[in-house]
């Protein structure tokens, strides 16, 4: 790892983001999936700068049966018409009652990492950050 991503990670102050910011980058690098990198390297940035993403918004772009990970929270506005799955960092209370009430699930990151090491059908939704 290099010095300036060295310095990223020192700052957070949040035990569980810096293991999770290391297992994916080690994840990335053994199983030679690029998305788990690509995840590393946002959760790196300022938590000011994680996805909030509302239901809305995951029912207008995501397709039904589909695996999003959101680097961030997902939100509960709005209404969710298919059934996902999807991994975040944290989800409000409301966001998790209507991603199962669609039948879909709510996974961390670090479940997801453990259930597809190689990152394979999964798609980083970001909305707006």
């Amino acid at each position: 790892m290099g010095r300036k991503a060295n310095v990223k990670i020192s700052r957070k102050t949040n035990p569980r983001i810096v293991n999770l910011i290391l297992d994916l980058k080690s994840a990335g690098l053994d199983n030679e999936a690029p998305i788990w990198l690509a995840v590393s390297e946002k959760l790196a940035n300022p938590s000011r700068n994680y996805a909030n993403v509302n239901m809305s918004k995951i029912s207008r772009y995501a397709k039904d049966q589909e695996v999003l990970l959101v680097p961030g929270k997902v939100l509960g506005a709005g209404e969710l018409t298919c059934a996902v799955t999807v991994a975040a960092l944290a989800f409000s209370a409301g966001a998790v009652e209507k991603i199962i009430a669609a039948g879909g699930k709510c996974l961390t990151v670090e479940e997801i990492l453990e259930e597809n090491p190689k990152g394979s059908g999964i798609r980083i939704f970001q909305w707006g950050a």
